[in-house]
Parts: structure tokens; C-alpha cells; sequence
């Protein structure tokens, strides 16, 4: 008796767990019934065959069950065949997936169905640079997997500086960031992507995904090409692309501060600072940031996601380092202004050292409409949460959500600190916060 519950309550389980791979948007029936539908041809097919045969061997009269009713032997063929395929199917993929997956089948099946609801997720694509595109990036990737990051070629500082001044190549630092943050599963191979060396002449200060883009751009014959194949190396739900593959250098004109307070204040005095890592060290007011050329040619895969889009957002991240080099190619701008896509700005959420000292969130809009020339970004995210005080040895402020009554801009507000880091997002707070503004889970329709 008690073998006979054991076996009833297995078959219970194994049907239980088998029913959601049924249900309506998995993907499976239709493969299921063209399985059914293509042995039913091949036996039909076979008993055309037999028929040209006939007669055939004795043996066949016992083989074909002809000694029995025609309708109870049409019944047992029926069953037994389908037994035979679905212990094959079931036999065939427990065999192929046991080395890479759990067997248990409701953990299986969680995978699968996260699998395929990222991707039919929206079109996301995300434009910036720095910490602040990854920790987006981080959050998104849970929800999507048709992701483009657009990230900017102008860091000339640390490991990619050097790289770019010592073997040409375009920096790889932020491209290495984000294909870290897309990645997967960010585990060992992700972590040791990430590795930086402390020591070792020529090594220091370097790190290992950085020195490993550069060799396969050496290899693939092109800096696109290794960013595809070492996103394909860590598995990345997305893709990063280039704002341009231009050389360009990001310049700043600078309105200084006076060095001792006995000292005049010249308005109308303006400092130009070459290299995108120096801007956040001259000190003084940043007026306008610019490329060196101006006219670089827009990376032609950037334009396309851009075009096609259901969500583009810009930032969080360093506004005149980050954010708005990809902005100054003309071609991305203009393209974010054509993209039927809804459009928001993350206003960061604390100023920058360096950068917005002082800065509302009017004042972060203004800067990319004074250098866009237009209204690029209707919707403002940003945060509410004033209550975790930032220390003042940080040298930052948070960003209060006050905006002028009149203000032509839709603003969005919520909880978007990252308790482990107050001046930064909470890359799952901000993820849901985004694709709260185009749908209730930011699922998207197949076509």
C-alpha cells in the first residue's frame, strides 16, 4: 500500500511541475505539436511503405498485433508510441542539460520562464558611462534582455587613458563596466574581468578586461569586434555599443574661481581644459563641455537602437563626463530626438565634486538643454529619499526633487538610494522606477 501512495504521489509531482511548461507564452506546445505532427507523417509515410509490400512475412501478423481487434490494436499502437515519445524527450534532455543545470525540473523551470520574459521585454536603451550606466545596467538586465548601452569613447584617464595614449585603441574602461554588469552571471570569470593589478612594472593599474579588449581588438581587426566577443565570452544579456568610433577628446571651458578671497572675480573669464579626465580637477565653473572634432560620425548600430527603442534614458552618471559626450555627436542627439521611444533624464542622486557643486534638478536639465539645443528629455526621474544624510566629508550634497512651478518637464519621483552607498542608485529601485513610466511590468507584445 504504502509503495502504491509512493508511486501515486510521484506522478502527481511530475505532472504538477510538467504543467507550466503548457501554459499559454512559454513557447512550447507549438514545438510539441510539430514533434506530434511530424511523427504522425513519418508513421503514415511508413504504412504507405508496408502497404506497397504486401504481403508480407507471417511475422508481421504477430509483430502488427493482427490477431486482436482493430480498434482495441489501434488503441495499445497509440499508446505505446506515445509513451515511447515522451520518455525519449524527457530521457534526451535530463541526458544533454544534467552537466549544466539542476535537475530539479521546478528550478529548471523557473530559469526558462525568466528566460523567456526578459526576452520579450522591452527595448531599453541606456546612454552614459562611468558607475552610473552600470548600476542601471545591473538592474535593468532582470527585467530585459534587449538592452543597449551607449557609452562614450572620450575617458582618457587611469588604465584606458594609458591604453589609448600608448596603442591608439578607444578607451575600454566603461565598455569593460558595462559588459561586466550585463553579465549573466556575474561569478568568477565575471569578478576576474574586473580584476585591477596592483603591482608589476608596466601591469600596475591595469586591469584584466581592459588589457583583454584591447588584445582582441588587435586580434578582431576592429574595436567593435572585441567588445561583441568578449560580451559573448561573459554571456551579457544585451549589447554595449559605441557613441562613435571617432577619436575624440572631450574639452571644457571653464569660468575659474578666484584662488583667495582678496582676489577679483573675472565673469567673463573662461579657462579651456583638454582631456575628460581634467575637467573635474579645474577648478571653477564648467560653462560648456565639447568635442574635438565635433562632427564625429555616429557608431551606425547606436543610431539604429536609438531609432527603435521603446525607452531611452540618460543616466545616472557624471552629467558633463558621462552623460552628455554621447549627446554632443550630433547624430545620437538627433536620433533621440526622432525615436518614437518615451525619453527620461536620471538626475544623479547627489551633486559631483567637480562637476554640479551646487546643482538642482533644473539645473542638471539646463546643462544638457543649453548644449542639445532642445527639449531631449521630457520625463525627470528623481529621487525623494532626503532622510539619510550624506556626511559632509564626502564633499557631496543629495539632489533635492524641487523643480520651478512652470517647469516644461514631467517629473517622476521615488526612493532611489542605495542605502550602502547615499549618493549613489539602487540599480533594483531604479530599474522598477523605469519601467513603472511604460507599463505595469514593461513586458512588450510579439509582433
Amino acid at each position: 500500500m504504502g509503495d502504491h501512495n509512493t508511486i501515486h504521489h510521484k506522478a502527481r509531482r511530475y505532472l504538477r511541475s510538467a504543467t507550466p511548461w503548457l501554459s499559454p507564452g512559454v513557447g512550447i506546445k507549438r514545438w510539441l505539436l510539430a514533434l506530434v505532427a511530424g511523427v504522425a507523417l513519418l508513421s503514415l509515410g511508413l504504412s504507405f511503405l508496408l502497404r506497397e509490400l504486401y504481403p508480407l512475412p507471417i511475422i508481421f501478423r504477430y509483430l502488427t498485433l493482427q490477431f486482436i481487434p482493430r480498434g482495441l490494436r489501434a488503441g495499445i499502437f497509440v499508446l505505446v508510441g506515445l509513451s515511447g515519445v515522451v520518455a525519449g524527450i524527457v530521457g534526451l534532455n535530463r541526458s544533454l542539460l544534467r552537466p549544466f543545470v539542476n535537475p530539479d525540473w521546478d528550478t529548471l523551470m523557473s530559469a526558462y520562464r525568466r528566460y523567456h520574459r526578459r526576452e520579450r521585454g522591452p527595448r531599453i536603451v541606456a546612454i552614459g558611462g562611468g558607475h552610473g550606466l552600470a548600476t542601471l545596467l545591473r538592474g535593468l538586465k532582470e527585467h530585459t534582455s534587449n538592452l543597449t548601452a551607449i557609452v562614450t569613447v572620450a575617458d582618457d584617464g587611469g588604465s584606458s587613458g594609458r591604453l589609448r595614449r600608448e596603442l591608439g585603441v578607444l578607451p575600454p574602461g566603461d565598455f569593460r563596466n558595462c559588459i561586466a554588469a550585463l553579465a549573466d552571471d556575474e561569478a568568477l570569470i565575471t569578478h576576474l574581468f574586473q580584476y585591477r593589478f596592483a603591482n608589476g612594472s608596466g601591469l600596475n593599474g591595469h586591469t584584466l578586461g581592459n588589457l583583454f579588449i584591447t588584445a582582441m581588438a588587435e586580434m578582431a581587426g576592429s574595436f567593435e569586434q572585441a567588445i561583441l566577443e568578449s560580451s559573448r565570452v561573459l554571456a551579457v544579456q544585451g549589447q554595449v555599443l559605441p557613441s562613435t568610433l571617432h577619436d575624440v577628446r572631450l574639452n571644457a571651458e571653464v569660468r575659474p574661481m578666484p584662488e583667495a578671497e582678496s582676489e577679483e572675480w573675472i565673469p567673463h573669464r573662461l579657462n579651456r581644459v583638454r582631456g575628460e579626465s581634467s575637467i573635474p580637477d579645474a577648478r571653477g565653473i564648467i560653462q560648456r563641455v565639447y568635442l574635438d572634432p565635433s562632427d564625429a560620425p555616429a557608431y551606425p548600430g547606436a543610431v539604429r537602437a536609438l531609432l527603435n527603442a521603446d525607452l531611452i534614458v540618460a543616466g545616472p552618471g557624471s552629467l558633463y563626463t558621462s552623460v552628455l559626450p554621447n549627446l554632443l555627436v550630433p547624430e545620437i542627439a538627433e536620433a533621440v530626438k526622432r525615436s518614437p521611444a518615451r525619453k527620461v533624464y536620471v538626475c544623479n542622486v547627489a551633486t559631483q565634486l567637480g562637476e554640479t557643486e551646487g546643482f538642482s534638478v533644473a539645473d542638471h536639465v539646463g546643462a544638457i538643454e543649453r548644449h542639445v539645443q532642445c527639449h531631449l528629455f521630457p520625463l525627470v526621474l528623481v529621487n525623494d529619499n532626503l532622510e539619510l544624510a550624506i556626511e559632509s566629508s564626502a564633499g557631496v550634497d543629495l539632489v533635492p526633487p524641487d523643480v520651478p512651478p512652470d517647469w516644461p518637464y514631467r517629473v517622476t519621483t521615488a526612493d532611489l538610494v542605495d542605502k550602502t552607498c547615499l549618493w549613489r542608485h539602487d540599480s533594483h529601485k531604479l530599474a522598477r522606477a523605469l519601467l513603472g513610466l511604460i507599463g505595469n511590468d514593461g513586458s512588450r507584445s510579439e509582433g
